[in-house]
């Protein structure tokens, strides 16, 4: 994170429009056809849990599937596709075990601050896409069958002529969580 500030930085300096630069992204799936994109500055690991090892919270919103001990710190986990306003992942398929996403926001930067980090229940990793954010369209290419929320949306990127990716805005996503706390 240290380096990509730096280069902005850089670019700051000489005039260079970041718009322009390329940025890489996971792509990820929340239904079968339905592909999404992350910021990958904010995805920390892709882990696979049994849904034993996640421990339920009653009195939550739906989207919360509950809490799971990441190495001995608390990881909130949440169904994204539920969150979104999409079929929840949970209920797509009967699984044993769960492809969690865990993504990161950095706060301020102090000695006792620790990254926020939160388990999102995703239904496939895809890959690693680079693009740039003048790449991005804020209006919904007919080709979706999304029904996101414009407020957890950056845009869509269209990926080929039949595949276009809504672009997450993960901060957003965290705001979402003041609910939970």
């Amino acid at each position: 994170m240290a380096q990509f500030n730096n280069l902005e930085a850089l670019l700051v300096q000489k005039n260079t429009p970041l718009s322009s630069q390329r940025e890489s992204f996971l792509h990820f799936y929340l239904e079968e056809r339905v592909g999404v994109l992350a910021p990958l500055q904010h995805s920390a690991e892709v882990l696979n849990i049994s849904r034993k090892e996640i421990v339920p919270f009653f009195f939550m919103p739906a989207w919360v599937t509950g809490v799971y001990n990441l190495r001995g710190e608390i990881l909130w986990v949440v169904d994204l596709a539920h969150l979104l306003g999409l079929p929840p992942c949970i209920k797509q398929e009967p699984r044993l075990d769960f492809t969690i996403l865990v993504l990161q926001v950095a706060e301020a930067a102090t000695a006792t601050k620790r990254p926020q980090m939160l388990g999102c229940i995703i239904h496939e990793l895809e890959s690693i896409e680079s693009c740039s954010f003048c790449d991005f369209c804020d209006n919904q290419p007919l080709t979706t069958r999304y029904s996101i929320p414009s407020t957890f949306l950056q845009g869509f990127w269209t990926k080929s002529d039949t595949e276009a990716l809504a672009v997450l805005d993960i901060k957003a996503i965290f705001q979402s969580l003041s609910q939970i706390s």
